[in-house]
């Protein structure tokens, strides 16, 4: 039977050591006015760490981490997932699993979580209201750590017994983000009787498929030369992430500066500073959620894991069988890739692309990621009504 009655608690002692650390840290040599050119941006970095040590509000961050119910279920021997269970106007009806990534958390999901779970407040109605489940995926926050990496397929098995088992949950909607298009994948590939429908904003799952049009071959182009220019902390992860941890452990402001770049890197920045679009409380908040669980290193052991599942690509031939929604964002570490190519790998039944929001929409244009999450649901009910409408004339017929 899953924990419900968690709440996170940071340690007096733990948080002492935590400023202590930030502000003994011996800062390197940096290029001059390099801003963000090398990585994190020297003169950012000191500015923020100021204000973590000294500025954040360590209650109120508290606090708002533990607004929504939580608790922790098992969902494999030594494996107890920490999920944000909100049951919203919905009473059960739409339950909705939303999935992250890296280097978010389940705090990503904040701005969204009324609108969704409570549209009548709103100026929506109890009909578009889910049930929402956000699970901290293993090795982040809260969640237990893995004994060695695991990938999006494991995942996703854990996260069908997290919903069938532990919540009770016979059939769901999967709505994912970064790491979380491809556990929903994977979810709907292994486990079609209980998905009824995913939506993700880029094919994290790529099609095993060749080419075929000037503009899947300019996508394939760009998405190359943004694996270039923005995922050397990719490969890394994948390939060395015990030495990554090394260099990390103990040091917040590193893990700091590690996980700001890509913040930095990958939102709709339009000329605004990091802190601009995120804040820089909210941008602490989240690291939090890393810094006082140690679990840096665990965090990226999912790119491990999906390079020994082979997990990034669908199999050859295969598309994934359930209805899916896409919506793109100009989101600098994905490209928008055209509606043939993902058309090649997903049953596409709902399709946006939106002129604002980088990679972590959810944050930075929370009102179109509600409205696309409602669209695409009520579109899935009118599938599911003919589908179920032809279902049962048949056996009428019979």
């Amino acid at each position: 039977m899953p924990d419900n009655d968690f709440h996170i608690r940071w340690d007096a002692s733990a948080l002492a050591l935590l400023r202590s650390r930030i502000r003994g840290f011996e800062w390197p040599y940096n290029a001059a006015d390099s801003g963000w050119r090398y990585g994190c941006d020297p003169d950012f970095l000191r500015r923020f760490c100021r204000h973590w040590a000294d500025s954040y509000d360590i209650e109120a961050g508290e606090g708002i981490l533990n607004r929504y119910p939580q608790l922790l279920a098992e969902v494999a021997p030594g494996m107890r997932l920490h999920v944000v269970h909100v049951r919203g106007e919905a009473q059960g009806r739409r339950p909705l699993l939303l999935i992250h990534g890296w280097p978010g958390s389940v705090y990503q999901f904040w701005p969204v979580i009324d609108a969704l779970a409570f549209p009548s407040r709103f100026g929506g109605t109890p009909m578009d209201a889910f049930d929402l489940v956000i699970p901290s995926l293993p090795g982040y926050g809260y969640s237990d750590k893995p004994a060695t990496p695991v990938g999006p397929r494991v995942t996703a098995g854990w996260l069908a017994r997290l919903m069938r088992d532990a919540l009770g949950y016979q059939d769901y909607l999967v709505a994912g983000t970064d790491w979380g298009v491809v556990i929903a994948a994977w979810l709907a590939l292994d486990h079609r009787e209980d998905v009824r429908g995913i939506h993700i904003d880029y094919p994290g799952a790529q099609p095993a498929a060749a080419p075929t049009t000037d503009a899947e071959r300019a996508y394939l182009e760009a998405f190359e030369a943004a694996e270039n220019r923005l995922g050397a902390y990719s490969r890394l992860h994948a390939t060395r992430p015990q030495s990554l941890a090394f260099l990390a452990a103990g040091n917040p402001v590193a893990q700091a500066a590690w996980i700001l770049e890509r913040f930095h890197d990958w939102a709709d920045l339009r000329g605004r500073a990091i802190d601009e679009v995120f804040g820089l409380d909210t941008l602490i908040t989240n690291l939090m959620l890393t810094v006082m669980t140690d679990s840096f290193g665990s965090a990226t052991w999912m790119y491990a894991g999906a390079e020994s599942e082979g997990a990034r690509h669908l199999p050859e031939g295969c598309r994934v069988p359930v209805p899916a929604g896409f919506a793109s964002f100009p989101d600098p570490r994905h490209p928008r890739p055209p509606r043939s190519w993902v058309e090649k790998g997903y049953d596409v039944v709902h399709w946006r692309e939106h002129d604002r929001g980088g990679h972590f929409a959810s944050m930075e244009v929370p009102d179109l990621v509600v409205a696309d999450l409602r669209d695409w649901a009520a579109s899935l009910a009118n599938i599911h009504r003919k589908v179920d409408g032809i279902v049962d004339a048949e056996k009428k017929g019979d």
